[in-house]
């Protein structure tokens, strides 16, 4: 099932409205950023999935503790309601979390965000976060639940500082959910974990009965020393108080007006 179709005009102005997208990402300061990186990550040939084993191996401490962070999900999601949907933590994730099957929800709870860490989220699951506190160089940490036939259409994340790493913890065991990145596929299963470059184009597929949750954890892409520096610097100032103290300052607030208007008769 995809969420689009890729033919007549709608394909047209797509590929129009992609071109001046790469026109204008291209001249912007993180498009400047995102070529220089391209030196050392292969740029439109960069690999899609990565050896966890080779490329960051401290990653696999936490699909080792999987059962621990197991255990603190299944105290989480008993308050799932109160969980914020993403485009209500993140307003420019609108369109991947509310384009499509708003009857359902994805929603995230947020653990780590660029050096910024939402305690209140934190003191909910302290086994998982002292595991994240472990990780070098963690650009991102969230737990991400997608309700039960939420598909997600295809996107890219627009900063390729960092790769993606997601450990299934509960995987429908019926028509799984999958995850296509540019041209190759995944499909989640519990206690297994993935790496990937999401600044590729990618979109997840689920026409399962049951919710799907993973760990998702925010590397630095590793990189030689210079281009590595130049993304520490970005990502632990720039990124961190553009966006990431944006968002947990807004948040709370777009999470309350949210839920005045759906409950105002």
């Amino acid at each position: 099932m995809r969420l689009w179709s890729e033919a007549g005009h709608g394909k047209t102005r797509r590929s129009f409205r992609s071109y001046i997208n790469r026109t204008l990402d291209f001249f912007s300061p993180l498009g400047m950023l995102n070529s220089y990186y391209d030196r050392y990550t292969g740029a439109e040939n960069r690999p899609v999935f990565f050896d966890i084993n080779t490329t960051f191996p401290s990653l696999n401490r936490l699909t080792e503790h999987y059962s621990e962070i197991g255990q603190e999900l299944d105290v989480l999601l008993r308050s799932k309601p109160a969980i914020m949907k993403y485009h209500e933590l993140d307003l420019t994730q609108l369109y991947v979390s509310r384009k499509f099957y708003r009857d359902k929800d994805w929603k995230v709870l947020m653990l780590y965000a660029m050096g910024e860490r939402w305690e209140e989220n934190r003191a909910l699951c302290p086994k998982t976060c002292a595991l994240l506190d472990e990780i070098p160089d963690l650009f991102q940490a969230f737990f991400s639940i997608l309700e039960a036939g939420k598909s997600v259409p295809g996107h890219r994340g627009s900063y390729r500082g960092y790769l993606r790493y997601h450990l299934g913890l509960r995987i429908p065991k019926n028509n799984p959910p999958s995850l296509r990145v540019k041209d190759k596929w995944y499909v989640w299963e519990e206690g297994k974990a993935v790496l990937f470059d999401d600044s590729l184009h990618h979109e997840v597929v689920n026409n399962a009965d049951e919710d799907r949750v993973v760990l998702i954890v925010d590397v630095l892409r590793p990189m030689p020393p210079r281009a590595q520096y130049v993304n520490r610097l970005f990502s632990r100032t720039v990124v961190r108080y553009v966006y990431a103290k944006g968002i947990f300052r807004l948040s709370p607030i777009i999470w309350r007006l949210t839920r005045s208007f759906s409950n105002s008769p």
